[in-house]
């Protein structure tokens, strides 16, 4: 029975990712549980604060939505997402009284799922939706099962110009990384495409047995040190001038602020460059027996100095897991360049390069995403401007 209006009006979590996930004009959805509907997703664990839509197509598909992967995530979620799977498997998922929606479609391919199982030469697929706040810089994903509750692959929307072009990206990296010596693997791409105006990257399902990392908080190094170098020996040192003509470029037309920045930067400096993952954080990471396995490696990028991945775990971490100011996740890099630059090669004037330099990398990536229609992330602008100017007075005031 439908008791509510088009969840895609609303303006949470909710609604964003209906609207990018169902937004075909031959596609309609409601709250409310109807048994005619073409697919039904449990909304959990309630539509105000909407978590994860869960496909109804079987008690298979539910559960392995739930309890799939369930090992990479921190204990409170795992318990709560094993508790709902095993309702789920025994058929009591209405015990928890989430809300139904459903959805409508005409023809299989007017709906995500549908389209991305006849390119895949699949039967059926079915769709794990995450929900996160609305926010430009995100992407929706779906994790797919087939209809006997295995893991297919995971689907990335990107639904605006800089989402898209983050899809493009990870697409074009995974299609050329680097297998052995010491390279961490990575799932594989299965398929890159577009519907509906989304460019979606579909990823290899992980190994079933994969778990969270131990040590969350210690870099790898030495993969670190494997990604910078494609898997291959050291690169002979080099003057930072190419990166700093190259920033300059890339910061036309932006705050003036960020010119004066770059200017102060020593370009005669020699250092190592290499790849980074660009987004080498511990929940991008896991374990699979002995090996390090990693993912979403949509901001990787050539010709940055080695040791952007360190400051960046450090950086995001205090960002994203302790909710620190910007100011206090600049000295976490600091901390971590100290501690851990040596065994990447960085004494104490290279550290501090590479600190302010990786701020640049990550103000420009801000500023890009905002030309890209993603607007600016608040956390992160004006502050680390405004960190960057402090540090650099306070040490030409030494």
């Amino acid at each position: 029975m439908v008791t509510e209006a088009d969840p895609r009006e609303r303006q949470d979590g909710l609604g964003w990712v209906t609207r990018a996930i169902f937004g075909d004009p031959g596609v309609r959805v409601a709250v409310g549980d109807d048994p005619a509907a073409t697919v039904r997703y449990a909304v959990i664990p309630s539509l105000d604060d909407a978590r994860f839509l869960l496909p109804l197509a079987s008690r298979k598909v539910t559960a392995a939505s739930l309890l799939a992967y369930n090992a990479l995530r921190p204990p409170k979620v795992r318990a709560g997402r094993a508790a709902v799977g095993l309702l789920a498997r025994a058929g009591a998922l209405g015990l928890t009284r989430a809300p139904i929606l459903s959805v409508y479609a005409d023809a299989p391919g007017l709906l995500l799922a549908g389209f991305l199982a006849a390119e895949l030469g699949e039967p059926e697929l079915h769709a794990a939706i995450g929900i996160r706040p609305p926010d430009p810089h995100h992407k929706p994903t779906l994790q797919l099962f087939d209809g006997g509750g295995r893991p297919r692959g995971y689907a990335k929307i990107g639904w605006n110009d800089g989402t898209r072009a983050m899809v493009r990206a990870e697409a074009a990296t995974l299609a050329d990384l680097p297998v052995g010596n010491g390279f961490p693997p990575a799932p594989k791409l299965m398929l890159h495409t577009r519907w509906n105006g989304r460019e979606i990257a579909v990823i290899a399902p992980m190994p079933r047995r994969v778990r969270r990392i131990r040590r969350p908080g210690t870099p790898r190094l030495a993969a670190m040190l494997a990604v910078a170098r494609r898997g291959g020996p050291p690169a002979p040192p080099r003057p930072a001038r190419d990166l700093v003509a190259g920033w300059l470029g890339r910061a036309e037309g932006g705050d003036p602020r960020i010119h004066a920045v770059i200017g102060r930067l020593d370009p005669d400096l020699e250092l190592e460059f290499g790849d980074w993952h660009g987004d080498w954080v511990p929940w991008n990471m896991a374990r699979h027996g002995r090996r390090l396995l990693v993912w979403d490696w949509e901001n990787s990028a050539p010709g940055v100095p080695v040791g952007f991945d360190l400051a960046h775990q450090a950086f995001q971490t205090a960002l994203s897991t302790h909710g620190r100011p910007a100011a206090e996740c600049a000295t976490a890099v600091d901390e971590a360049l100290r501690r851990h630059g040596p065994a990447l090669g960085l004494d104490a004037t290279r550290q501090r390069f590479v600190a302010d330099a990786y701020l640049v990398e990550l103000w420009l990536r801000t500023y890009e995403l905002s030309g890209g229609g993603a607007g600016w992330n608040p956390k992160l602008h004006p502050a680390l401007l405004d960190v960057l100017d402090r540090r650099q007075n306070a040490r030409a005031a030494a």
